[in-house]
């Protein structure tokens, strides 16, 4: 076998050296496209979690450490627990987490239950007048909550339900967005197997709870997100209908907690930090089925 390297014939073209970059389509990048998008992701991100970065080290921070020095410093020098011990000195905020857990727990329930058997029925039974409750579902997504807050007040009060987490969480039960993503969802799924199934002898409960349900698996994951996140951060209806302090919900306990130590912005990073690490935990262990969700509850054209 001879080893000597054969020498390109005149007017071969030598192909290029320089790296390429396809993306998901299979799409040839320029190196400096592929810089750019990686410049503005980078952007993004520190838009995005820079702040809540700038509150968690600020929520380290002594009392001897100047916050406000320039230019800033990022890092504390003597990291310390000390000021969310305040935070509970200060406010109950342990029971202020446990009401909103309570209610965040119970939206999530009723909003998985209620929005999965709303999107079943749109989306595979036939019955007169479907295309207009899903009409109405849009509908109701248009209309903001502001508007008809005087409305529930006033409902929840003819119930005698007004100062209890039960009246907090009724308005939120079952959310029109999370209705249409599960109708979706449902809607991507094929016809054949719930054929299959109901000749085998199904009945409808057993064909959404054995079949259908257990395909849009994501797309639960996704409504259990978007319903514990409304619920946990929602302020303006809980300030509306609570009055009982011992009922408050977290957000109205951290909004009193910064009105009264407005100076101190260690304390209110420190609260403001309890607020969201649940948020963060919950999307870490969901995520992989939040991503999957998404695709499953696409709008169908």
């Amino acid at each position: 076998m001879s080893l000597v390297q054969k020498t390109p014939a005149p007017g071969t073209p030598v192909p290029s050296r320089r790296p390429r970059f396809t993306d998901d389509n299979g799409r040839r990048i320029r190196a400096w496209e592929l810089i750019l998008r990686y410049v503005l992701l980078l952007a993004v991100l520190a838009l995005t979690v820079g702040p809540f970065l700038w509150q968690l080290s600020t929520s380290l921070k002594g009392p001897t450490e100047d916050i406000f020095s320039s230019p800033p410093k990022f890092l504390p020098s003597h990291p310390t627990l000390h000021n969310y011990e305040r935070v509970s000195q200060t406010i109950p905020v342990w029971d202020y987490a446990l009401n909103s857990l309570k209610v965040a727990t119970a939206n999530v329930v009723t909003n998985c239950v209620g929005s999965a058997l709303a999107g079943y029925a749109l989306a595979r039974l036939r019955y007169r007048g479907r295309r207009a409750t899903t009409v109405v579902f849009v509908l109701a997504m248009l209309v903001p909550a502001e508007s008809i807050v005087i409305a529930q007040f006033t409902t929840m009060r003819d119930l005698g339900l007004n100062n209890t987490l039960v009246g907090v969480v009724l308005p939120g039960a079952v959310a029109a967005m999370n209705v249409l993503l599960m109708r979706n969802a449902f809607l991507n799924l094929p016809y054949e197997i719930e054929e299959a199934a109901y000749v085998d002898g199904a009945d409808v409960w057993q064909r959404f709870l054995r079949i259908a349900l257990p395909s849009v698996k994501g797309t639960l994951a996704v409504v259990a997100i978007f319903a514990f996140m409304g619920a946990w951060d929602d302020f303006l209806w809980p300030l509306i209908v609570l009055s009982d302090p011992s009922r408050f919900t977290l957000t109205i306990g951290l909004n009193y907690l910064h009105g009264t130590f407005a100076n101190d912005e260690r304390l209110v990073a420190a609260g403001t930090i309890i607020a969201v690490a649940p948020l963060i935990a919950l999307f870490a262990c969901l995520q992989r089925y939040f991503f999957r969700g998404v695709g499953e509850g696409a709008v169908k054209g």
